[in-house]
Order: C-alpha cells, then sequence, then structure tokens
C-alpha cells in the first residue's frame, strides 16, 4: 500500500478519479504505470496504436494535430490520449513532452473496463451528450420512417373508383397512394375523396381514380421529424400524408396513427399561426417561442430536435405573412418562391433569430411585375420584424430589390460569384448556398438554379478553394494553456461567441463538405451525415465532428434556456467560469475535433 499511496494521493485531487468509491479508486491506482520522459521526447504520434491514457503528474505536454498545428499545452493534472482510445484506437494527435514530465500510464483494457463499470469515468470520457437525451416515443422526436407501421398500399391513375373503394374495405384503411408503374407517387386518394365526389359528387363509380384523386400532394421525406405530421397537417388541414423517398411512395401516415403520440407545444403554436389573421396575431404567438425552447431544453430534446421545432414556427408565420400579402396585393402577375437562407435555411433556428431570405421570380416577370414582388417581399419582411424576426443586419432580404429578382438574374449572381470568387462573392455564396424553399408556386426555380450551381462550383476548383479559405475565418475559441481564448474588452468581455465560434465554424466546415459532394441538404447535421455517405470525409471524421458539433449546440442552447429563466435575452456568449470542469473540459475537446477539422480542410487532407 505504501507504493500506492502517492498515487492515490494524487488521484483524489483529479476529476474524474475523485469521484470513485474508494476501493475502485485504489485498484485504478494500482493499474497506473509510472513514466519519466525528457523534455523533447515524443509520447505517441498520430496515427499509431495508443498504450492507454496519459495523466500529468508534473511536467508539461504539447499536443499538436495532424497538420502540425499546436492545439494545446497541458500540465499537471490534464489527461490526454482519451479521444482516440474513444474512437479506434489510434491517436488522433502528436503528444510531445515540452518539459521533463512524469506521466501515469493507465492501460488501455483497463481504461476501457474502467469507462464501461465506473459512471463517473464513462460521463467524463463520453464526449457524445446523446446519453442523456430522452428516448421516449414522442412524436416530436420521432422519424416517420419509424412510425410507417405497414407497407405502402396503392393502385394506379386507370384504377376504377369501386375498385380502389374494395381495395381500401378489404385493408380496413382510408386511403391509397396513386403511383404510376415504377412506384412513383402521382397523388393521393381517400374515402372523403369518393364520398365528395362519387356518392354526393357528379363523378360514376366507374370512373377513374386519376379524375378524383388529390394530385401532386403535400409529402414528407422518412427522415423528417413526427412533429413535422402535426405541423403539415395543422397548416394544410388535411388528414392523410404520403411519405415519399426521392418521389417514390413509401407510406402513408394518417391522422390516427398518431392518437399514440404528443407533440403539443410546437403544434399548438403551428395551429394559432395558420389560424392568424393579423400581423399581431402572428406576434403574440412568437412571443412564446422563448417559453418552447426553455421546455425542450428542460426536457433534455436534443439540439437538432429544438432548432427543427422552432424553425417550423418560423416556416409557418413565413407562409402566413406570404398569404396575407396576396390577400393585400392581388393574385401574382407569374409563378415565384420565397426562400430562406441563414439559420432559417439550415433549419437551425434558436431563441436569437434575425431575418435572412429571398425571392426568386420567374423570367416572364416585368418590370411592372417586379414592383409588385418588391411591395410583396415588403409586406413580408416587415411582418417578420413585427414578429420578432428582425431586419437582417446585412440586408439580406427580399426586401432588398437586390434579393427579389427574376430567374435568370439569379443565374447570374452564381455564375460571377462562381467565376470571380472576390471576398464578398465568397461571403454571398456562403450564405446563398443555405437556401431553403419556404412558400411559393414554383419549387423549381430553385431546384434547377441549386443543381446547376452545385455542378459548376463543385468543378471550378479555385472557388472550391476559396470557399475553403473563407470556411476558415470563424476558428473556436482555443487559447493554448488548457483554457479558452474569451473576448476582452466589451459587454461580452471574459465571455465566447458560441455562434460564430462555436457553431459557425461547423456550418462553414459542413458547407464545404455538401459543395464537394454536390450534397442539397441545407441542414448542418444532415450535411455531415450526407458527407460521410457520400466519403467526403471519412467515417470517424463525421462521428468525432457530429459529436463535437452536438455538445458545441447543445451548450448554447441550455445557455439560452438559462438566460431566460433568469429574466434576460437569450443570446449567444457564455462565460466559461459559469461551467463546471466537466462542462469546460468537454466543450475544449469540442472545439480541438472542429479546429483539427478545419486544418485538415486548409490542408487538403481527408480525416
Amino acid at each position: 500500500m505504501d507504493t500506492l499511496s502517492p498515487v492515490l494521493a494524487f488521484l483524489e485531487g483529479v476529476h474524474p478519479y475523485d469521484a470513485l468509491h474508494r476501493d475502485e479508486l485504489t485498484r485504478v491506482a494500482g493499474s497506473f504505470l509510472r513514466m519519466e520522459v525528457p523534455a523533447g521526447a515524443t509520447i505517441y504520434r498520430h496515427g499509431l496504436p495508443l498504450d492507454g491514457l496519459y495523466l500529468i503528474q508534473s511536467g508539461g505536454v504539447e499536443v499538436t494535430d495532424p497538420n502540425g498545428a499546436l492545439v494545446s499545452i497541458l500540465g499537471p493534472r490534464n489527461s490526454f490520449g482519451e479521444r482516440g482510445l474513444m474512437r479506434d484506437g489510434l491517436a488522433v494527435t502528436t503528444a510531445t513532452a515540452c518539459e521533463d514530465c512524469v506521466l501515469l500510464l493507465l492501460p488501455a483494457a483497463v481504461f476501457h473496463g474502467l469507462v464501461q463499470r465506473a459512471a463517473p469515468m464513462r460521463r467524463f470520457f463520453t464526449r457524445a451528450r446523446g446519453g442523456n437525451l430522452r428516448k421516449g416515443s414522442d412524436l416530436a422526436t420521432t422519424k416517420l420512417s419509424d412510425l410507417l407501421s405497414r407497407d405502402p398500399e396503392s393502385c394506379t391513375a386507370d384504377t376504377t373508383v369501386v375498385d380502389a373503394a374494395r381495395k381500401m374495405r378489404d385493408l380496413k384503411i382510408s386511403s391509397l397512394g396513386v403511383c404510376d408503374r415504377d412506384g412513383m407517387l402521382l397523388g393521393v386518394i381517400t374515402q372523403r375523396d369518393m364520398s365528395n365526389k362519387v356518392v354526393a359528387g357528379n363523378f360514376p363509380p366507374s370512373a377513374k381514380v386519376g379524375a378524383i384523386m388529390t394530385a401532386d400532394p403535400v409529402t414528407l421525406a422518412p427522415h423528417a421529424l413526427g412533429s413535422d405530421i402535426l405541423h403539415v397537417m395543422l397548416e394544410n388541414r388535411i388528414g392523410h400524408l404520403p411519405i415519399t423517398d426521392h418521389g417514390r411512395f413509401v407510406g402513408m401516415i394518417t391522422q390516427t396513427d398518431l392518437t399514440r403520440f404528443q407533440a403539443v407545444s410546437s403544434a399548438v403554436l403551428i395551429r394559432d399561426v395558420a389560424q392568424a389573421r393579423t400581423v399581431h396575431d402572428l406576434a403574440q404567438v412568437t412571443a412564446l417561442i422563448p417559453q418552447l425552447l426553455v421546455q425542450l431544453v428542460a426536457s433534455h430534446q436534443s439540439h437538432e430536435v429544438v432548432t427543427r421545432l422552432i424553425t417550423d414556427i418560423a416556416d409557418a408565420v413565413t407562409r402566413r405573412l406570404l398569404v396575407m400579402a396576396q390577400a393585400e396585393l392581388g393574385a401574382p402577375p407569374v409563378p415565384w418562391l420565397w426562400l430562406a437562407c441563414g439559420s432559417q435555411g439550415r433549419q437551425d433556428q434558436t431563441g436569437v433569430s434575425d431575418q435572412d431570405n429571398c425571392m426568386i421570380v420567374d423570367d416572364a416577370a416585368t418590370p411592372e411585375d417586379m414592383i409588385y414582388f418588391q411591395q410583396f417581399a415588403q409586406i413580408v419582411s416587415e411582418g417578420l420584424n413585427a414578429c420578432g424576426y428582425v431586419y437582417c443586419p446585412g440586408d439580406m432580404m427580399a426586401s432588398n430589390p437586390r434579393w427579389c429578382q427574376p430567374l435568370h438574374v439569379w443565374q447570374g449572381y452564381f455564375r460571377n460569384w462562381i467565376a470571380t470568387p472576390s471576398t464578398e462573392a465568397q461571403m454571398l455564396a456562403s450564405v446563398m448556398f443555405d437556401l431553403r424553399a419556404i412558400g411559393g408556386p414554383a419549387p423549381s426555380l430553385f431546384h434547377d438554379l441549386q443543381a446547376q450551381t452545385l455542378e459548376t462550383a463543385s468543378k471550378n476548383s479555385i472557388f472550391v478553394a476559396h470557399m475553403v479559405a473563407n470556411s476558415l475565418t470563424h476558428t473556436p475559441p482555443l487559447g493554448l494553456l488548457r483554457g479558452f481564448a474569451t473576448i476582452r474588452t466589451g459587454e461580452h468581455r471574459n465571455q465566447i461567441d458560441l455562434k460564430h465560434n462555436g457553431v459557425v465554424p461547423v456550418a462553414d466546415l459542413a458547407r464545404v463538405y455538401a459543395l464537394r459532394g454536390r450534397i442539397t441538404e441545407a441542414n448542418t447535421r444532415n450535411r455531415l451525415q450526407a458527407a460521410e455517405d457520400f466519403g467526403v470525409i471519412s467515417d470517424s471524421g463525421a462521428r468525432d465532428l457530429i459529436e463535437a458539433y452536438d455538445l458545441i449546440a447543445g451548450m448554447r442552447l441550455e445557455n439560452q434556456s438559462n438566460l431566460i429563466r433568469s429574466g434576460r435575452a437569450a443570446d449567444n456568449f457564455l462565460a466559461p467560469s459559469d461551467l463546471s470542469d466537466f462542462e469546460r473540459s468537454h466543450l475544449r475537446d469540442a472545439f480541438v475535433v472542429v479546429r483539427t477539422m478545419q486544418g485538415a480542410l486548409g490542408h487538403g487532407r481527408v480525416l
């Protein structure tokens, strides 16, 4: 026991060992191997197997990323090597003694066993926050693919109404998808259609389904959230929602399917938005968003669910304002499309959001038509501002005539940005690569533009290089001495910006990955997952970056919730001193991952 006493005494002052039971701590102390390492010696190199977890008892260690950039200077009581151990056993950094050191090495097998059986170790060394999230059967957090309880039932457009009715009767269902021979969805036929149009209408039972079906219905993809069903059903007043995968019919969700699920809060707000008659009514709804954020965070919803639900409300408000603008100005003269960019485009809005939007108008528009659309955009933009989505400081709004233009002008914008990637072009392209259609009768205006732009941009190596450089302008707030580079002056002195130095660097990385892989997703997390699927980044790199993003984005929401609870307005600034040692350690590790991925991208490497 005497030989263990110095190690025991040391571990008792190091977290998370100080939280272990005494017997467990004694066993752990006996498992550590003592190493004396001279200054300048390499402890381990990137990409090589790790012997275990290193803990500094005395001295200092420099940690560098795969590109040789300095990540940290560690001192006594700091551990290192855990990220590689928790991933695949290979070092993800290089560690070098910057002065004579005494290290304690916990062998890899002992480390993994301890993480599995000791909760304090598991909590400390597992960066992913998903284990603390609620996994209940809540509609808001359930993917549509998990709600589909049976194979899709369909018929063709030339099926007779009576045959379709018999099929629904035999299967005890209330609707069918109407598909072509390849399974692509053409429309939906319901019992209500038959009742209104055949039994009480003018169509005979021998009529073809194609004559009475709802053609080109609203659909959702299998990866959408269950809450999207309620939002779409409430907003469009429909009871049957087809689910399609790239146009192929894969199932139907009905109101009956939802009886065992609840997503009351966000659904109620969406309902109230859909029923609002005035901008004042809408503003009363959006005033409840901070309360919704607090409730969602308190129920341990994942950040991507919270931000998605909040963005859904912004989308519904926007669409309601589009309807109000048409009611005021009359029918639009030509087809058009309203799009969101920024956080709304990425579907990651929080309690702090300005508006970023634009309009694409059909090329048939005349100068007089464009006056209509500029007035239209002004009405919508003013309404959004009144609802708390304040005017964009950079004037990236459809109310600015520059961002309310016919399709051919937009094509010219992107063509020029790609051909001449100036500083402004890089900034504008970054914003506009996050476009997402919100409302309007002509979604093809954007689909064609997006496809053309991604193909052209991904083939232009100079433009891609400039986009890579632009993505590295926002860096994580890392200090070298195991701390954070906080803001030094002003209102937010000694704080870090979890938006511009936290989530934005990851969003910038994801945007470049999307460009390289011609990925059409706008959401940051979905882009990272798609980048992994397309081989743009490695499985391990994607996993590390997604986990880091989850932690940073989750902590940002928790901080906003705390501010709202204390009666203050939500913002993106956090004082590291307000965090526990545990939280600071994990947040810093997440920032290290982001900077490592930035370094790899900047050096043209794939991690």
